[in-house]
């Protein structure tokens, strides 16, 4: 997935330690540069000061991120068990491509998760976790009779329904990550604000693709 949201807090220190925590003055020492901090998803930036630039700098994970990520590691599990069908089901060229950027950058994205509860020591669940018995399925997932309808269906049917399910499949991912931004601190660390971010920006993006693609 494309990177297109700046990773703040790193952006925030560089521009502290550049400028000084007190002051930041231009060539002719008169002014002070804003310190501009960027909002999540539906939020306006604001301008903040030194001091809490330089405390943002230290924000570190919390519980709510850890649920985050390894809740979005099956979503997109589930994800990927649907692309994985579009070669045998469906006709259209333009489905295909759809298929393959969603496989790619989502199997992509489960591994980077995998990497970021590794690297802090937390429970990495597999992902197929959402099959076990008494799993709680995630925002937006389908159930098991709407992945075997899906399944079952060919052409015209099975383009229907495919757009159909990735369409609420990729709401839900918009959910959890407004779920995630409306806990208090949670989104804040570097690597998590600027992945639900992109999540954010880019299954947005797919929703009104695939709208276009469903219309016809």
């Amino acid at each position: 997935m494309r990177s297109i949201v700046a990773i703040w807090p790193a952006v925030l220190v560089t521009a502290v330690a550049a400028c000084g925590l007190n002051s930041c003055h231009s060539a002719s020492g008169a002014g002070k540069a804003p310190i501009v901090q960027p909002g999540a998803p539906g939020q306006a930036s604001r301008t903040i000061t030194a001091d809490k630039a330089v405390d943002l700098s230290r924000v570190q994970f919390t519980a709510a991120d850890v649920r985050f990520m390894q809740g979005m590691i099956g979503h997109h599990a589930q994800a990927v068990e649907m692309t994985a069908l579009v070669p045998f089901r469906t006709s259209r060229e333009d489905m295909r491509k759809l298929a393959m950027r969603i496989e790619v950058s989502q199997a992509d994205e489960i591994k980077m998760m995998q990497r970021w509860l590794q690297d802090r020591g937390q429970p990495i669940p597999g992902p197929h976790a959402m099959h076990e018995h008494g799993a709680t399925l995630m925002p937006g997932m389908l159930t098991a009779e709407e992945m075997s309808r899906l399944a079952e269906a060919k052409g015209v049917e099975f383009d229907r329904l495919f757009l159909e399910g990735m369409i609420k499949h990729h709401g839900g991912a918009l959910t959890m990550v407004q779920d995630l931004f409306n806990t208090p601190s949670a989104g804040q660390e570097a690597d998590i604000f600027a992945f639900a971010s992109d999540v954010d920006a880019d299954q947005r993006a797919e929703i009104e693709r695939m709208r276009g693609m469903l219309a016809k």
